[in-house]
């Protein structure tokens, strides 16, 4: 396998694609901005926000509520709150992937040792906490717009699709851009516990390299995995190992695009920030579009 992005912002690199996003890929992106309209692409989160079987769920427990003082806890000079606890896995809901999420052939993005993201300590390299703000131009590509609505599960996102949506927005993916990807499979989801992680709509390989090779920043979608499931024969998640491990794209997973869409706007100003967890291999996140 290639590795195509290592080394190239120097041997101690650990963010990746994010390095093609400079001050004036910010400025142009803030130039964006017309009406002003702040839309969030990120679901809410639950104990109900569904998770693969291999993964926790979300808990909240409250370490302070109304309770309390309904069962006599003081109240001096008055003075009441609530306060909570949540315990929830990195990747869950709206999220995205650090570059020490996919690896193969024992190393990470960068050619750093797979074996020092370890169980005691987290991600010694590329940890989430090393990726920072967010902040570009955002692109929808919206394939499910193309077809009139949802794919089906297993269908399969080309290159000649990819190109197909551009022209029809009339925009072009570009250096540090953060392509966001519409299928439509968050958008015929049921109850969370109909919810299945084993096929979706989804970019194939070639699709992926072609935006890695227009150098890209980061790439999402609004499905689980970002690429489509089940896998060609013979792959796991190629996306994954070509994209994170090879380039230093991060995936921006599960995101909410149909409120995007239905404004009509392809390009827009992108911000988000991921929770800097020290070692972390992803965080929860809440992006969103200025329009």
């Amino acid at each position: 396998m290639t590795r195509e992005a290592w080394h190239r912002w120097g041997d101690a690199d650990e963010r990746g694609a994010l390095n093609h996003i400079g001050v004036s890929q910010v400025r142009d992106a803030a130039a964006l901005v017309r009406s002003g309209q702040v839309l969030s692409l990120a679901q809410p989160l639950s104990r109900q926000t569904p998770v693969p079987q291999h993964r926790a769920g979300m808990q909240h427990f409250m370490g302070r509520d109304g309770g309390d003082y309904a069962a006599g806890a003081r109240q001096p000079g008055g003075f009441q709150f609530a306060e909570d606890t949540v315990v929830l896995p990195l990747h869950i809901g709206t999220h995205i992937d650090a570059l020490c999420h996919a690896w193969y052939d024992d190393a990470l993005y960068n050619g750093f040792p797979g074996s020092g993201t370890r169980s005691t300590t987290g991600a010694a390299r590329c940890g989430i906490d090393k990726m920072g703000p967010i902040v570009g131009r955002g692109v929808l590509l919206d394939i499910a717009g193309l077809h009139g609505g949802p794919l089906l599960d297993g269908t399969a996102i080309g290159r000649a699709e990819l190109q197909r949506a551009a022209a029809n927005a009339g925009i072009e993916p570009g250096k540090g851009d953060i392509v966001l990807i519409r299928t439509g499979w968050a958008e015929r989801q049921g109850r969370a516990e109909s919810v299945s992680f084993n096929g979706e709509p989804g970019l194939d390989i070639e699709a992926a390299l072609w935006l890695a090779e227009r150098e890209i920043a980061v790439l999402g979608a609004d499905n689980f995995a970002v690429e489509v499931k089940p896998f060609a024969l013979g792959t796991v998640f190629p996306v994954h190992q070509r994209l994170i491990r090879d380039f230093g794209i991060p995936l921006l997973e599960g995101l909410v695009l149909q409120q995007l869409a239905a404004a009509g706007r392809y390009e827009f100003l992108f911000a988000a920030s991921p929770l800097p967890v020290v070692g972390g291999t992803g965080s929860p996140i809440n992006p969103i579009a200025v329009l």
